[in-house]
Parts: structure tokens; sequence; C-alpha cells
């Protein structure tokens, strides 16, 4: 795969949208090094920073997650306006979603304006079609990959990863197995595998997910943004949305 990078000549504004364990963490580090302008945005690890500095929205989601709770749309949506405002990607006015937490309703009814050179890559958000339209309002979200591996394929994958749980460090038994068999290369530890990387598990994530994204894509595919990536690798699937990115913003 060639590595070269290139330039993007209109904004990108990029969701990717696929089955658990289908590559979306990768496809996303090849886009990143492949078109230095975007950037990414993942609303679980702005959740996560916000409630470690515990900042209000932070502290708002702690206390829904701790009650139980999913943390409210109107709440992930005001994170990632925050957080583009902070990039500057976002000028002046509020957001819509804005009044759930604004003393004052009025004033966020006005508009907001994007930064037109802003490109990025949106992780984790949105899952649903209603958070896709309330993004909308914020956004507009223009290039929609729904990466397509057979489920047959991503279940082989997972039963052959294995983690050294201290250091993170993933090894896959097929394509980048451990020097010794259930070791770590580094320290010789034992390797174990993700409780989230049981078969019973995926099944249960893939079943919500096919739940829940089937009205996401329709969203996307209605609005004339939507594209389908499929393979059976993600070597496969990189030189097609490559492709289809240059066609469409380079």
């Amino acid at each position: 795969m060639s590595h070269a990078t290139k330039q993007l000549k209109k904004a990108a504004r990029i969701i990717l949208i696929g089955a658990p364990g289908v590559g979306k963490g990768t496809q996303s580090e090849r886009l990143l090094s492949r078109f230095p302008q975007l950037a990414s945005i993942s609303s679980g690890d702005l959740l996560r920073e916000n409630v470690r500095r515990r900042t209000p929205l932070g502290m708002q989601a702690e206390a829904a997650m701790q009650s139980g709770n999913l943390v409210p749309d109107s709440m992930i949506l005001n994170l990632i306006s925050d957080d583009m405002r902070a990039k500057g990607w976002l000028l002046q006015s509020e957001s819509p979603a804005q009044s759930s937490t604004s003393p004052s309703p009025e004033k966020s009814t006005s508009a907001t304006s994007v930064d037109p050179t802003a490109s990025f890559i949106l992780d984790g958000f949105p899952r649903t079609s209603s958070q896709a339209t309330s993004l909308d309002s914020l956004v507009p979200v223009n290039f929609v990959v729904h990466l397509l591996t057979p489920p047959s394929v991503i279940l082989a994958r997972i039963a052959s990863r294995w983690v050294h749980e201290p250091s993170g460090r993933v090894y896959n038994t097929d394509f980048h197995p451990p020097k010794v068999p259930g070791k770590d290369d580094v320290t010789g530890e034992t390797l174990t595998q993700r409780e989230d990387d049981s078969i019973d598990t995926w099944k249960q994530r893939l079943r919500k997910f096919e739940e829940t994204s089937k009205s996401l894509l329709d969203h996307y595919d209605n609005r004339g943004c939507l594209f389908r990536a499929e393979g059976n690798s993600s070597d496969e699937i990189t030189p097609r949305l490559f492709a289809e990115i240059e066609r469409r913003f380079c």
C-alpha cells in the first residue's frame, strides 16, 4: 500500500460505520496518516477526558453512567461541539442541542457556523438516526463509510486475538502471533483474551449494531453520502476507501 500523503481540496467530514471488530480503528489510523488534514474526534475519548478533568459536562455524564443510564445524546453532542469550538472549527453562536444545559434556551437557537476547512473523522457518534439528525444541525457529515466484512471472518479474527493486559499489546495467532505461543514478546507474561472478545459477547454486540445501524445507514443513504467498502481484511478495504476519498475530496 502506498503511504504517500494526499491533500484534501474540500473539507471531508467522515464517519465510519461497521460491525464490532470490523477494523474501524485501523481504517481511522490509516486515513489520518494518508490525509494529514484530517483529525479524529472520538466521543468515547472526549467523555472519559471530561470525566477525568471533572468538567461540568463530565460530572453530568458520570452521574448518568453511575445511575446506570446512557449518557444522553444532547450531552454527547455538547461534548463534540465544545471540542470543535476549542479547535476553532465551530464559530460564534451555540448549537441547538445546548439548550439542555444552557440557562437561557432562547439564545441557544442561533445557528453555528462551521469552519469550511475543518476535516475530521468522528468516532463513536452518531450511532442512531436520531443522533445523526441532531448532528446534521451542528455540522453536516459529508462522507459515511459502511465497512463490510462477513461476520464469519470477523469471528475468526476475534477468536484468534490475544492481549497482554498490562501493556495493551495485541497479538493475532493468524497474522501477528507471539514469538512464544500464549506469552507476551516483551515480558514473557501470559496473554489473555478480552472479556468482550468472547464469541457470545460479540454476537450480542453484532445484533445490537444491526438493530441500530439500519436506520442510521438509511439516513445517510438518503442524503447521498453513503459509501460501502467491502473486503475480507483491512488491507483489502483500505485502497478502496483511499480511492473514493481522493475521488470526492482531492
